[in-house]
């Protein structure tokens, strides 16, 4: 063995005895994608992403990991995962849901964020505009607010008795402020009696929906991420409680509810995928605009109609998008 050969190797031998521990080398050329989620039916956006980068050519464990947080519901974690990843360099972080991308950019301070949002992201602080997001931040949106009114109709359409429906909400989300004042006037507007139901945990939902008593209500809605990551305790719940379910996303009524209008979660995080490709092959959030989810699905379970003893309208199926028979 030559000097300089002995050399270089006792020098790498020291480079790696120096390395911390617990520290392991990134692949070259392997993009860090960070997502922080609640979990629950938004994981499907998580699905969408990975297929979509996978079609531009970022496949899962090859050109690009990923990091989940995936919080079960509570949302006082949002900031310290955010916090944590970062600190990981992960090179982006993808956020499921309104109130959970706001908690992401205030931990934050560099990282490019990719986001789903409900609400207007305007409105909500996330970006300058639509057009020219202005900062580090840019995703899609879909017209969560004003689908609540619309939700209400359809149950009434479909169950022309109904009287009451609860609302499940977490009065510190952003978003609940607005859809519940549109919810107030459209469920005045078909003579429904909205019971609002505030919660603040997967813990307080659960607890609030054992404690609907027989004939408080005919149905239940929701559009808050803590509720959406908490779906099969809210179909588990309905079923036990023979409680109609109107839910915001279509994968749901396959798990049982009886109808959605609204958006798929899968197909929000195929949208993401265009964007989360170019900022990772260089380009800045700032120049990339807000995509607009504009597909609007209702999808009708008719199993599920007949367990609650339902007949639902011809005039409703002819609309659906999708009925589960």
């Amino acid at each position: 063995m030559t000097a300089a050969r002995a050399l270089l190797i006792g020098t790498a031998i020291l480079a790696l005895l120096a390395a911390p521990l617990g520290v392991r080398p990134q692949q070259v050329g392997v993009y860090r994608v960070g997502v922080v989620l609640l979990g629950g039916q938004y994981s499907a956006a998580i699905d969408g992403l990975r297929d979509g980068l996978k079609e531009l050519g970022l496949e899962e464990g090859k050109q690009v990991v990923f990091y989940v947080r995936d919080l079960n519901g509570d949302r006082k974690l949002v900031e310290s995962a955010a916090r944590g990843l970062e600190g990981e360099k992960v090179d982006l972080i993808y956020s499921v849901a309104t109130s959970v991308t706001i908690a992401v950019k205030r931990a934050t301070k560099n990282v490019p964020v990719v986001f789903y949002a409900g609400a207007d992201p305007v409105e909500s602080g996330l970006v300058q505009s639509f057009s020219k997001p202005g900062g580090r931040l840019t995703g899609t949106h879909s017209r969560i607010t004003p689908l609540i009114a619309k939700r209400l109709e359809l149950l009434k359409e479909m169950i022309p008795t109904i009287r009451g429906v609860a609302l499940f909400y977490d009065p510190r989300n952003p978003l609940a402020t607005q859809v519940n004042e549109v919810a107030r006037n459209a469920a005045h507007q078909l003579n429904l009696q909205l019971v609002e139901r505030p919660i603040d945990s997967p813990e307080a939902l659960r607890a609030s929906l054992y404690a609907l008593r027989p004939g408080e209500v005919d149905a239940l809605t929701y559009v808050d991420a803590i509720v959406v990551s908490q779906t099969d305790v809210v179909i588990d719940a309905a079923r036990t409680k023979r409680l109609a379910t109107m839910v915001p996303d279509s994968a749901s009524v396959v798990k049982g509810a009886l109808a959605s209008y609204g958006v798929s979660y899968y197909t929000a995080g195929q949208l993401a995928a265009k964007q989360v490709q170019r900022i990772l092959h260089g380009a800045h959030p700032s120049d990339l605009p807000v995509e607009q989810m504009d597909r609007i699905d209702l999808v009708v379970n008719l199993r599920t109609a007949k367990a609650l003893g339902l007949t639902i309208p011809q005039a409703v199926l002819v609309r659906a998008d999708e009925v589960i028979r």
